[in-house]
């Protein structure tokens, strides 16, 4: 079996594991100290004999670990792994020089996203288009600088022109992640609605938001590759 499944039997191993609300509340009571079964049983006001179903559960998914007390030999406490957690999330995106986001026009959405990707991570990224407009659309600059950020009205770039081999492409609307194929073609898909088609600040705003969030969301898992941290 190779590695990336082993990971992911482990991650659904564990994901199983947390699926049952009594294993859960072990859990959350494991996560701010060690107790022994009895003491998790009186806690969680559950039959002794159900806590060690449900700590065998959690032991065998590795979640958990048995440690003889120092003090009675006979006394067992249990230890949370709170590495085992940290894999519940997806592996890491690794070797990135640059964060490029592509959407039709580039005209707004890849804008605002490679804005606030800078903002958020102080690393490089970048924008560009499939058919780039002429100029930034006003309500975009306007947005970006409600919270803070700039954009250049004239900075628009066909996706052809600004891509390297290095980037981590992320398409932001579908037309663009439906349209490019071939060596430039995006990592990732943000299914983000195109604000322009409704042109108000309310739908610029919704976009905005929805790229924040993703931003904040997928950042954590982008790993720069060492020394490539250009402009």
């Amino acid at each position: 079996m190779n590695v990336e499944l082993d990971s992911l039997v482990g991650r659904a191993r564990i994901h199983a594991a947390l699926g049952d609300p009594a294993r859960l509340a072990i859990v959350d009571a494991l996560t701010l100290g060690d107790a022994s079964p009895g003491e998790i049983a009186h806690t969680l006001d559950l039959p002794t004999n159900l806590v060690a179903h449900h700590v065998k559960v959690l032991t065998d998914a590795g979640l958990v670990v048995k440690g003889r007390s120092e003090g009675d030999r006979r006394r067992t406490y249990l230890r949370l792994r709170p590495e085992a957690l940290a894999v519940l999330a997806p592996p890491p995106l690794t070797g990135v020089g640059r964060v490029v986001f592509v959407c039709t026009r580039n005209s707004a959405r890849s804008q605002l996203a490679a804005a606030l990707w800078h903002d958020r991570t102080h690393s490089p990224a970048a924008s560009a288009g499939t058919q780039p407009a002429s100029r930034v659309h006003p309500r975009a600059v306007a947005v970006a600088g409600r919270h803070g950020l700039r954009l250049d009205p004239t900075a628009t770039a066909h996706v052809t022109d600004v891509v390297r081999d290095d980037d981590l492409l992320i398409a932001v609307c579908d037309n663009a992640h439906e349209d490019l194929s071939g060596p430039v073609r995006p990592r990732l898909h943000w299914s983000v609605p195109d604000p322009v088609r409704v042109d108000t600040d309310e739908a610029f705003e919704a976009a905005f938001a929805d790229l924040a969030a993703r931003v904040d969301r997928v950042a954590p898992a982008v790993t720069t590759a060492p020394g490539d941290r250009h402009d």
